[in-house]
């Protein structure tokens, strides 16, 4: 992990390793993997930020599944907006199925709660958010996530899928803004 890397106008310092990030996603995926044995299990990985934990997380989950994207935004710089832009429609029917909602976090749960909403009016069995960082000093929503990789504090963070100004999605670790 290298020791601190500047994009931007910003410094980021070293947060959580690759190796950690892989035994939480190992770790979430047995969890699903034991809820979900037998179920129509539909992931909805929400893009940008996800796809990387979305792909390691999917290729170790036993259940079959369908798979689908949806494009949200809600960040503009490091702060979320506080709305949230549907910028694409879902295309899988999710009546009658579990679905698991993967995001790369949750920060102020607007986004989960705007996403539940759209998703309900479509009869899911179930819906449940998997995320891998939830920053529970930020939550201003109603849904937590079911399955939380890590809990962190209200610092931005990069790497691993999460970017600033879309820079820094492809670092394997996660990275912390420095202050």
């Amino acid at each position: 992990m290298e020791n601190q890397i500047k994009i931007y106008d910003k410094t980021f310092v070293p947060f959580i390793s690759a190796t950690e990030i892989e035994n939480e996603v190992k770790r979430l995926s047995e969890e699903i993997s034991d809820d979900f044995s037998s179920s129509d299990l539909v992931f909805l990985i929400v893009l940008n930020g996800a796809f990387m934990f979305a792909s390691d997380l999917l290729k170790q989950c036993e259940p079959h599944c369908d798979i689908s994207f949806i494009k949200l935004s809600s960040y503009q710089g490091t702060q979320s907006s506080g709305k949230v832009l549907f910028e694409s429609q879902l295309t899988v029917d999710i009546k009658d199925k579990n679905v698991i909602v993967v995001e790369d976090i949750v920060d102020t749960g607007l986004t989960i709660e705007a996403l539940n909403n759209e998703l309900s009016k479509l009869s899911p069995k179930s819906i449940k958010v998997c995320s891998l960082l939830f920053k529970p000093n930020s939550f201003k929503g109603a849904i937590i996530p079911h399955y939380v990789g890590f809990s962190i504090p209200n610092k931005f963070v990069l790497g691993y899928g999460m970017d600033y100004n879309q820079k820094g999605r492809n670092l394997k670790d996660l990275y912390q803004v420095k202050e």
